[in-house]
């Protein structure tokens, strides 16, 4: 058995994500009581809107993945490798041992910031693209963006690809897709243009960031979403960190090279169950496994100790 844990990222999040870890996990409640009291409030009790503010959402989602990786290390589950959707990286890389639990929450908070701070002004848009393929998308993004600057920002799975800038340049190119065959484009609620050239100064001052940062050896691959895969050679985390909040996320690639290193347990660390449909649709027979909720992780702990039996 090869496991893979990934982790979600910023839109999954959800008044009440981990009440009910909070209120019998002491273990997970650790986690939550160290974060600000406003922050765990908000993940407990909402609004929604609030929580789903971006200079919030990052490291509430990031100590709600914290939380339910370190209840799993205690039942003696470890991941073989790992991986998130774009905020997710980081969890991951929390798994993975680079980042301790409170370097990897500030880190996020501060990303949470400094792309709030690069989406302002930007008139927003988001669509997820249905059943196109990537180099006619992209040539179609080009000449939308006379509209409005447009580009391609998630290669999720088959079928599905995202795209996002300013409003005017994501209609038209939501019209143009249309007219290229697309069977539909769906429009996404999202508060910047995240993984986008939009993002260079958020990248810019992440990179400062960095450079005061303790990154410590990968105890287990992490696969990094702007390469698709593991790092090679020379690659640094650091850099690869710092190009992700501006460049497309490539979790189809991702998930195809975690299916040929074996994976076959799948495990989504929620909330939500976003990237576990990714899986099943990239990967045919697939099974991934979504935990989000108390009763979730013990059937999951049950089930990985029949099997060890």
């Amino acid at each position: 058995m090869t496991t893979a844990f990934l982790y979600a990222g910023q839109g999954s999040q959800h008044p009440g994500m981990g009440k009910d870890l909070y209120e019998h996990c002491p273990t997970f409640a650790r986690v939550y009581d160290k974060i600000p009291g406003a922050l765990k409030d908000l993940c407990l009790n909402g609004p929604a809107d609030a929580l789903s503010a971006t200079e919030n959402t990052q490291p509430a989602m990031v100590a709600f993945a914290i939380g339910v990786t370190t209840l799993l290390a205690e039942a003696g589950i470890h991941p073989d490798y790992t991986a998130g959707l774009s905020l997710g990286e980081y969890s991951a890389l929390y798994a993975a041992g680079v980042f301790d639990e409170k370097t990897a929450i500030d880190l996020v908070t501060y990303r949470g910031k400094v792309m709030a701070d690069a989406s302002q002004g930007i008139d927003v848009g988001m669509a997820a693209v249905m059943q196109l393929d990537a180099v006619t998308l992209a040539a179609i993004c080009t000449k939308a963006s006379a509209s409005g600057k447009v580009f391609i920002a998630n290669l999720n799975c088959p079928g599905q690809i995202v795209i996002s800038g300013e409003k005017a340049g994501v209609d038209q190119a939501c019209q143009l897709a249309k007219a290229a065959g697309a069977r539909r484009c769906v429009p996404l609620r999202v508060s910047g243009p995240f993984h986008t050239p939009f993002m260079k100064s958020a990248g810019d001052a992440l990179a400062v960031r960095f450079k005061t940062t303790p990154f410590h050896p990968m105890r287990i691959p992490v696969f990094f979403n702007c390469l698709g895969r593991e790092i090679h050679g020379d690659e640094r985390i650091p850099d690869l960190l710092e190009r992700q909040v501006q460049s497309p996320v490539h979790m189809e690639a991702t998930l195809c090279r975690l299916a040929e290193l074996g994976v076959d347990t799948w495990v989504e660390i929620g909330p939500g169950k976003t990237l576990s449909g990714f899986v099943k649709k990239t990967l045919k027979g697939a099974h991934p496994v979504s935990l989000e909720t108390r009763e979730d992780i013990a059937k999951f702990i049950a089930l990985q100790k029949e099997n060890r039996l």
